[in-house]
Protein backbone atom coordinates (compact mmCIF):
# COMPACT_ATOMS: atom_id res chain seq x y z
CA UNK A 1 0.00 0.00 0.00
CA UNK A 2 1.34 3.19 -0.81
CA UNK A 3 1.26 6.25 1.73
CA UNK A 4 0.34 9.40 0.90
CA UNK A 5 2.68 12.11 2.25
CA UNK A 6 1.31 14.51 5.00
CA UNK A 7 2.08 17.71 5.37
CA UNK A 8 1.24 20.23 7.89
CA UNK A 9 -0.06 23.90 8.04
CA UNK A 10 2.78 24.43 10.24
CA UNK A 11 5.26 22.90 7.68
CA UNK A 12 4.10 25.28 5.20
CA UNK A 13 4.33 28.41 7.53
CA UNK A 14 8.03 27.18 8.75
CA UNK A 15 9.19 26.84 5.68
CA UNK A 16 7.95 30.19 4.38
CA UNK A 17 9.11 31.89 7.43
CA UNK A 18 12.23 30.06 7.19
CA UNK A 19 12.53 31.24 3.58
CA UNK A 20 12.39 34.91 4.38
CA UNK A 21 14.60 34.82 7.49
CA UNK A 22 17.30 32.95 5.48
CA UNK A 23 17.41 35.95 2.84
CA UNK A 24 17.10 39.03 4.84
CA UNK A 25 19.72 37.02 7.04
CA UNK A 26 22.62 36.71 4.17
CA UNK A 27 21.03 38.93 1.43
CA UNK A 28 19.26 41.81 3.70
CA UNK A 29 18.48 44.30 4.56
CA UNK A 30 15.39 44.02 1.61
CA UNK A 31 12.63 45.31 1.00
CA UNK A 32 9.38 43.61 0.65
CA UNK A 33 9.22 44.00 -2.97
CA UNK A 34 12.58 42.61 -3.24
CA UNK A 35 11.59 39.35 -1.01
CA UNK A 36 9.48 38.30 -3.91
CA UNK A 37 11.51 37.53 -6.61
CA UNK A 38 14.08 36.46 -3.75
CA UNK A 39 11.90 33.36 -2.05
CA UNK A 40 9.64 32.85 -4.81
CA UNK A 41 6.83 33.62 -2.58
CA UNK A 42 3.56 35.18 -3.10
CA UNK A 43 2.81 38.44 -2.36
CA UNK A 44 0.18 37.79 0.03
CA UNK A 45 2.31 35.17 1.57
CA UNK A 46 5.17 37.87 2.02
CA UNK A 47 2.98 40.35 4.12
CA UNK A 48 1.56 37.93 6.00
CA UNK A 49 5.30 36.30 7.12
CA UNK A 50 6.85 39.81 7.32
CA UNK A 51 3.61 40.59 9.87
CA UNK A 52 4.58 37.77 11.65
CA UNK A 53 8.17 37.45 11.79
CA UNK A 54 7.63 41.85 13.17
CA UNK A 55 5.57 40.95 15.65
CA UNK A 56 7.65 38.32 17.47
CA UNK A 57 10.48 40.74 16.96
CA UNK A 58 12.28 38.12 14.74
CA UNK A 59 12.87 41.69 12.04
CA UNK A 60 12.97 45.41 12.12
CA UNK A 61 13.39 48.63 10.13
CA UNK A 62 16.76 49.09 8.61
CA UNK A 63 16.15 52.37 6.47
CA UNK A 64 14.24 53.10 3.38
CA UNK A 65 15.07 52.86 -0.24
CA UNK A 66 13.95 55.46 -2.87
CA UNK A 67 11.70 53.45 -5.41
CA UNK A 68 11.35 53.83 -9.41
CA UNK A 69 8.49 56.87 -9.36
CA UNK A 70 7.07 55.11 -6.51
CA UNK A 71 6.78 55.52 -2.53
CA UNK A 72 10.20 54.79 -1.13
CA UNK A 73 10.08 51.21 0.61
CA UNK A 74 11.39 50.11 3.65
CA UNK A 75 14.15 48.14 4.31
CA UNK A 76 13.82 45.22 6.44
CA UNK A 77 16.48 42.42 8.39
CA UNK A 78 16.97 40.37 11.14
CA UNK A 79 16.44 41.93 14.90
CA UNK A 80 20.35 41.31 15.67
CA UNK A 81 18.63 41.78 19.15
CA UNK A 82 16.01 39.41 18.73
CA UNK A 83 17.95 36.26 20.27
CA UNK A 84 21.11 35.28 21.64
CA UNK A 85 23.53 32.31 20.39
CA UNK A 86 26.72 30.59 22.45
CA UNK A 87 29.72 29.15 20.41
CA UNK A 88 31.93 26.82 22.56
CA UNK A 89 34.85 25.09 20.99
CA UNK A 90 36.10 22.10 23.51
CA UNK A 91 39.66 22.30 21.93
CA UNK A 92 42.99 20.57 22.53
CA UNK A 93 44.50 22.79 24.07
CA UNK A 94 41.69 24.48 25.60
CA UNK A 95 37.88 25.50 26.06
CA UNK A 96 36.74 28.66 24.75
CA UNK A 97 33.27 30.07 25.11
CA UNK A 98 31.65 32.99 23.35
CA UNK A 99 28.21 34.77 23.22
CA UNK A 100 26.53 36.23 19.72
CA UNK A 101 23.59 37.91 19.51
CA UNK A 102 21.64 36.95 16.04
CA UNK A 103 24.11 39.46 13.72
CA UNK A 104 26.82 37.15 15.16
CA UNK A 105 28.59 40.11 16.94
CA UNK A 106 30.61 38.54 19.62
CA UNK A 107 28.98 40.27 22.55
CA UNK A 108 31.25 38.29 25.34
CA UNK A 109 33.97 35.27 25.97
CA UNK A 110 35.84 33.36 28.38
CA UNK A 111 38.81 30.95 27.64
CA UNK A 112 40.00 27.85 30.19
CA UNK A 113 43.21 26.18 29.69
CA UNK A 114 44.07 22.67 29.35
CA UNK A 115 47.58 22.33 29.37
CA UNK A 116 48.56 20.12 32.20
CA UNK A 117 44.73 19.15 32.79
CA UNK A 118 44.21 16.68 30.04
CA UNK A 119 41.05 15.64 28.77
CA UNK A 120 39.06 14.65 31.84
CA UNK A 121 35.40 14.54 30.88
CA UNK A 122 34.23 15.94 34.79
CA UNK A 123 36.54 19.17 34.21
CA UNK A 124 35.58 19.67 30.76
CA UNK A 125 32.15 19.75 30.98
CA UNK A 126 32.13 21.95 34.62
CA UNK A 127 34.39 24.63 32.25
CA UNK A 128 31.64 24.73 29.16
CA UNK A 129 28.72 25.12 32.04
CA UNK A 130 31.21 27.99 33.93
CA UNK A 131 32.04 29.33 30.54
CA UNK A 132 28.22 29.60 29.65
CA UNK A 133 27.51 31.10 33.08
CA UNK A 134 29.95 33.89 32.42
CA UNK A 135 29.37 35.18 29.22
CA UNK A 136 26.11 35.32 29.70
CA UNK A 137 26.55 37.28 33.42
CA UNK A 138 29.29 39.83 31.48
CA UNK A 139 26.99 40.74 28.95
CA UNK A 140 23.79 40.35 30.94
CA UNK A 141 21.72 38.30 29.25
CA UNK A 142 19.01 35.73 31.02
CA UNK A 143 19.39 32.56 30.19
CA UNK A 144 15.88 32.23 28.59
CA UNK A 145 16.97 34.57 25.86
CA UNK A 146 19.02 31.82 24.88
CA UNK A 147 18.53 30.43 21.20
CA UNK A 148 21.10 27.78 22.66
CA UNK A 149 24.16 26.90 22.64
CA UNK A 150 26.77 24.88 20.33
CA UNK A 151 30.16 22.82 20.76
CA UNK A 152 32.15 21.69 18.91
CA UNK A 153 34.60 18.88 19.84
CA UNK A 154 37.61 17.02 18.38
CA UNK A 155 36.13 13.25 17.53
CA UNK A 156 33.32 11.16 15.95
CA UNK A 157 30.05 12.17 17.27
CA UNK A 158 26.99 9.82 17.00
CA UNK A 159 23.14 10.25 18.17
CA UNK A 160 21.86 7.05 18.36
CA UNK A 161 17.86 6.89 18.15
CA UNK A 162 16.29 8.66 21.45
CA UNK A 163 19.56 9.52 23.40
CA UNK A 164 21.70 12.64 22.99
CA UNK A 165 25.02 13.12 21.22
CA UNK A 166 27.97 10.55 22.04
CA UNK A 167 31.75 11.60 21.14
CA UNK A 168 34.18 9.08 20.45
CA UNK A 169 37.38 11.08 20.72
CA UNK A 170 39.64 8.47 20.36
CA UNK A 171 42.84 11.03 20.44
CA UNK A 172 41.99 12.29 23.40
CA UNK A 173 40.41 9.14 24.97
CA UNK A 174 36.67 9.68 25.20
CA UNK A 175 34.90 6.70 23.84
CA UNK A 176 31.22 7.29 23.63
CA UNK A 177 31.43 10.20 26.28
CA UNK A 178 27.53 11.24 26.57
CA UNK A 179 28.55 15.10 26.27
CA UNK A 180 25.17 16.04 25.33
CA UNK A 181 23.21 14.84 28.42
CA UNK A 182 26.06 15.71 30.59
CA UNK A 183 25.98 19.31 29.44
CA UNK A 184 22.42 19.87 30.17
CA UNK A 185 22.51 18.35 33.44
CA UNK A 186 25.75 20.60 34.29
CA UNK A 187 24.56 24.39 32.49
CA UNK A 188 21.04 23.57 33.85
CA UNK A 189 19.86 25.57 30.82
CA UNK A 190 16.15 25.63 30.30
CA UNK A 191 14.93 22.85 28.19
CA UNK A 192 13.67 25.51 25.75
CA UNK A 193 17.17 26.02 25.07
CA UNK A 194 18.55 23.85 22.36
CA UNK A 195 22.05 22.34 22.85
CA UNK A 196 23.75 21.02 19.96
CA UNK A 197 27.59 18.98 19.78
CA UNK A 198 29.11 18.66 16.90
CA UNK A 199 32.46 17.67 15.34
CA UNK A 200 34.84 21.08 15.19
CA UNK A 201 36.15 20.51 11.77
CA UNK A 202 32.50 20.91 10.71
CA UNK A 203 31.59 23.65 12.82
CA UNK A 204 34.26 25.59 11.73
CA UNK A 205 33.74 24.34 8.15
CA UNK A 206 30.55 25.14 8.37
CA UNK A 207 31.59 28.84 9.82
CA UNK A 208 33.53 29.42 6.81
CA UNK A 209 31.37 28.62 4.13
CA UNK A 210 28.91 30.98 5.83
CA UNK A 211 30.77 34.04 6.42
CA UNK A 212 34.28 33.54 5.62
CA UNK A 213 36.31 32.17 2.68
CA UNK A 214 34.20 29.88 1.53
CA UNK A 215 30.75 31.75 1.15
CA UNK A 216 29.42 31.48 -2.57
CA UNK A 217 31.63 28.63 -3.24
CA UNK A 218 30.21 24.90 -4.07
CA UNK A 219 33.10 22.75 -3.67
CA UNK A 220 35.32 23.83 -1.36
CA UNK A 221 37.57 21.74 1.64
CA UNK A 222 38.09 23.35 4.71
CA UNK A 223 40.59 22.31 6.86
CA UNK A 224 41.15 22.56 10.89
CA UNK A 225 44.79 22.49 11.74
CA UNK A 226 45.70 22.90 15.23
CA UNK A 227 47.04 20.28 17.88
CA UNK A 228 45.54 17.37 15.26
CA UNK A 229 43.92 17.92 11.54
CA UNK A 230 40.40 17.60 10.35
CA UNK A 231 38.35 18.56 7.23
CA UNK A 232 34.95 19.66 5.97
CA UNK A 233 34.56 18.69 2.89
CA UNK A 234 31.54 20.61 0.95
CA UNK A 235 30.19 19.28 -2.41
CA UNK A 236 27.60 21.39 -4.47
CA UNK A 237 27.25 23.46 -1.33
CA UNK A 238 26.44 21.20 1.19
CA UNK A 239 28.55 19.28 3.62
CA UNK A 240 29.07 16.30 3.26
CA UNK A 241 27.09 13.71 5.11
CA UNK A 242 25.22 16.78 6.50
CA UNK A 243 25.80 18.85 9.69
CA UNK A 244 24.83 15.61 11.41
CA UNK A 245 26.53 13.26 9.85
CA UNK A 246 30.04 11.62 10.67
CA UNK A 247 32.92 13.69 10.26
CA UNK A 248 35.42 13.49 7.41
CA UNK A 249 38.84 12.02 9.59
CA UNK A 250 41.25 13.21 7.41
CA UNK A 251 44.00 13.59 9.60
CA UNK A 252 43.87 9.58 10.06
CA UNK A 253 44.48 9.01 6.35
CA UNK A 254 47.66 6.57 6.38
CA UNK A 255 50.21 8.71 4.68
CA UNK A 256 53.54 6.88 5.62
CA UNK A 257 53.50 2.90 5.87
CA UNK A 258 54.64 1.31 9.07
CA UNK A 259 55.52 5.30 9.72
CA UNK A 260 55.27 7.49 12.95
CA UNK A 261 52.67 5.98 15.67
CA UNK A 262 50.05 8.24 15.73
CA UNK A 263 48.19 9.54 18.69
CA UNK A 264 45.16 7.36 17.57
CA UNK A 265 47.44 4.13 17.87
CA UNK A 266 47.60 3.66 14.32
CA UNK A 267 51.00 4.04 12.59
CA UNK A 268 51.29 6.50 9.82
CA UNK A 269 48.47 9.10 10.04
CA UNK A 270 48.74 12.19 8.45
CA UNK A 271 48.23 13.85 11.92
CA UNK A 272 51.30 12.21 13.01
CA UNK A 273 53.07 14.53 10.91
CA UNK A 274 51.02 17.05 10.38
CA UNK A 275 49.11 18.44 13.84
CA UNK A 276 50.84 21.10 15.55
CA UNK A 277 51.48 17.93 17.96
CA UNK A 278 53.60 16.33 16.24
CA UNK A 279 55.46 18.97 14.77
CA UNK A 280 56.94 19.93 17.88
CA UNK A 281 57.49 16.08 19.11
CA UNK A 282 59.46 16.18 15.64
CA UNK A 283 61.36 19.11 16.66
CA UNK A 284 62.20 18.09 19.57
CA UNK A 285 63.62 15.01 18.49
CA UNK A 286 66.19 16.99 16.47
CA UNK A 287 67.24 19.12 18.82
CA UNK A 288 64.82 22.01 19.19
CA UNK A 289 64.48 23.66 22.49
CA UNK A 290 61.04 24.88 23.45
CA UNK A 291 60.77 27.21 26.24
CA UNK A 292 60.44 26.04 29.63
CA UNK A 293 56.81 25.25 30.48
CA UNK A 294 55.43 26.07 26.89
CA UNK A 295 52.19 25.00 25.68
CA UNK A 296 51.73 23.91 22.52
CA UNK A 297 50.72 27.83 20.97
CA UNK A 298 54.07 28.95 22.51
CA UNK A 299 56.13 26.59 21.27
CA UNK A 300 55.01 26.74 17.45
CA UNK A 301 55.82 30.23 18.16
CA UNK A 302 58.81 29.68 19.38
CA UNK A 303 59.58 27.20 16.02
CA UNK A 304 58.53 29.80 13.55
CA UNK A 305 61.26 32.62 15.60
CA UNK A 306 63.70 29.56 15.25
CA UNK A 307 63.19 29.52 11.35
CA UNK A 308 62.95 33.01 10.49
CA UNK A 309 64.56 35.23 13.09
CA UNK A 310 63.06 38.78 13.61
CA UNK A 311 66.05 40.41 13.65
CA UNK A 312 66.88 38.88 10.03
CA UNK A 313 69.32 37.03 12.07
CA UNK A 314 70.61 33.33 10.62
CA UNK A 315 67.90 30.41 10.74
CA UNK A 316 67.79 27.39 12.39
CA UNK A 317 68.22 25.20 9.62
CA UNK A 318 66.61 22.21 11.59
CA UNK A 319 63.59 24.24 12.40
CA UNK A 320 63.04 24.98 8.61
CA UNK A 321 63.77 21.25 8.44
CA UNK A 322 60.52 20.24 9.77
CA UNK A 323 58.54 23.14 8.51
CA UNK A 324 59.43 21.79 4.81
CA UNK A 325 58.66 17.95 5.75
CA UNK A 326 55.12 19.15 7.64
CA UNK A 327 54.29 21.09 4.10
CA UNK A 328 54.92 18.19 2.05
CA UNK A 329 53.29 15.65 4.27
CA UNK A 330 50.22 18.43 4.52
CA UNK A 331 50.64 18.75 0.76
CA UNK A 332 50.47 15.08 0.37
CA UNK A 333 47.19 15.10 2.55
CA UNK A 334 45.89 17.94 0.59
CA UNK A 335 46.19 16.20 -3.14
CA UNK A 336 44.34 13.17 -1.70
CA UNK A 337 41.60 15.70 -1.20
CA UNK A 338 41.91 17.26 -4.31
CA UNK A 339 42.15 14.02 -6.41
CA UNK A 340 38.73 12.94 -4.65
CA UNK A 341 36.44 15.98 -4.56
CA UNK A 342 38.01 18.29 -7.04
CA UNK A 343 37.40 21.42 -5.08
CA UNK A 344 37.04 24.89 -6.70
CA UNK A 345 39.11 26.40 -3.12
CA UNK A 346 40.90 24.56 -0.18
CA UNK A 347 40.92 26.68 3.09
CA UNK A 348 43.55 26.08 5.71
CA UNK A 349 42.55 27.15 9.44
CA UNK A 350 42.60 26.31 12.65
CA UNK A 351 44.91 28.55 15.25
CA UNK A 352 47.91 26.49 13.98
CA UNK A 353 47.30 26.37 10.36
CA UNK A 354 46.66 30.38 10.76
CA UNK A 355 49.71 30.39 12.49
CA UNK A 356 51.99 28.27 10.06
CA UNK A 357 50.12 29.65 7.03
CA UNK A 358 52.20 32.42 6.14
CA UNK A 359 55.34 30.35 6.33
CA UNK A 360 54.55 27.35 5.17
CA UNK A 361 51.42 27.97 2.58
CA UNK A 362 53.77 28.45 -1.03
CA UNK A 363 55.35 25.39 -0.05
CA UNK A 364 52.13 23.24 0.92
CA UNK A 365 50.77 24.51 -2.55
CA UNK A 366 54.28 23.10 -4.25
CA UNK A 367 53.73 19.96 -2.98
CA UNK A 368 49.84 19.70 -3.32
CA UNK A 369 50.63 20.20 -7.12
CA UNK A 370 53.44 17.52 -6.67
CA UNK A 371 51.29 14.83 -5.41
CA UNK A 372 47.95 15.62 -7.28
CA UNK A 373 46.49 15.07 -10.70
CA UNK A 374 47.02 17.54 -13.03
CA UNK A 375 43.50 18.43 -14.04
CA UNK A 376 42.09 18.91 -10.56
CA UNK A 377 45.38 20.61 -9.02
CA UNK A 378 44.92 23.32 -12.19
CA UNK A 379 41.67 24.23 -10.45
CA UNK A 380 41.82 24.71 -7.37
CA UNK A 381 43.32 27.60 -5.15
CA UNK A 382 44.73 26.74 -1.46
CA UNK A 383 44.52 30.05 1.18
CA UNK A 384 43.76 30.42 4.58
CA UNK A 385 40.51 30.82 6.12
CA UNK A 386 39.44 34.51 6.66
CA UNK A 387 37.69 33.91 10.43
CA UNK A 388 40.82 33.79 12.42
CA UNK A 389 41.23 31.67 15.58
CA UNK A 390 37.87 31.98 16.59
CA UNK A 391 36.18 30.12 13.63
CA UNK A 392 35.22 26.79 15.58
CA UNK A 393 33.58 29.04 18.04
CA UNK A 394 31.40 30.93 15.42
CA UNK A 395 30.75 27.83 13.35
CA UNK A 396 29.51 25.87 17.09
CA UNK A 397 26.70 28.77 17.40
CA UNK A 398 26.08 28.36 13.75
CA UNK A 399 24.56 25.35 14.36
CA UNK A 400 21.93 27.26 16.91
CA UNK A 401 21.49 29.42 13.70
CA UNK A 402 20.62 26.83 11.31
CA UNK A 403 18.08 25.18 13.59
CA UNK A 404 16.77 28.78 14.24
CA UNK A 405 16.05 28.98 9.91
CA UNK A 406 15.06 25.66 9.91
CA UNK A 407 12.41 26.09 12.55
CA UNK A 408 11.11 29.48 10.68
CA UNK A 409 12.40 31.70 14.05
CA UNK A 410 10.11 29.59 16.40
CA UNK A 411 10.70 27.34 19.21
CA UNK A 412 8.04 24.41 18.26
CA UNK A 413 4.83 23.83 19.90
CA UNK A 414 3.24 20.38 19.77
CA UNK A 415 1.33 19.62 16.38
CA UNK A 416 -2.44 19.79 16.54
CA UNK A 417 -4.29 17.43 14.31
CA UNK A 418 -5.90 20.36 12.57
CA UNK A 419 -3.02 21.18 11.21
CA UNK A 420 -2.16 18.31 9.17
CA UNK A 421 -2.69 18.62 5.12
CA UNK A 422 -2.70 15.82 3.14
CA UNK A 423 -0.44 16.51 -0.02
CA UNK A 424 -2.61 16.59 -3.33
CA UNK A 425 -5.57 17.57 -1.52
CA UNK A 426 -7.06 21.10 -1.14
CA UNK A 427 -7.91 20.54 2.46
CA UNK A 428 -6.42 23.44 4.77
CA UNK A 429 -7.03 23.93 8.83
CA UNK A 430 -9.70 27.14 9.40
CA UNK A 431 -7.99 27.75 13.14
CA UNK A 432 -4.25 27.63 12.41
CA UNK A 433 -1.99 30.36 14.94
CA UNK A 434 -2.56 33.19 12.59
CA UNK A 435 -0.59 32.01 9.40
CA UNK A 436 0.02 32.42 5.73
Amino acid sequence: MVQRHRRTVRDLRRGNRAAVLQRLYFDGPMSRQALLPATGLSSGSISNVVTELTADGLLEEAGVVESDGGRPRTLLRVAPGAGYLVGVDIGETKVRTELFDLAMSELSRTETSLTGVGYDVDLIVRAVAEGITAVLAEAGVPAGRLLGVGVGVPGIVERPDGEGALVYGQTIGWDAVPLETLLRTATGLPAEVGLFVNNGAKALGQAELWFGGGRGSEDVVIVLFGSGVGACIVTRGAIQGGMHGSPSEWGHLTVNVRGRRCRCGARGCLEAYAGAEALLERWREVGGRLPEGAGEEEGVTALLAAADPAGGGGADPVAVAVLEETAEYLGAGLSDLINLFSPEQVLIGGWAGLQLGPHILQSVRRHADSFALRRPAGKVSIGLGLLGADAVTVGAATLVLADFFANGGRREAPLREEDVVEAGTERRAAHVLGGN
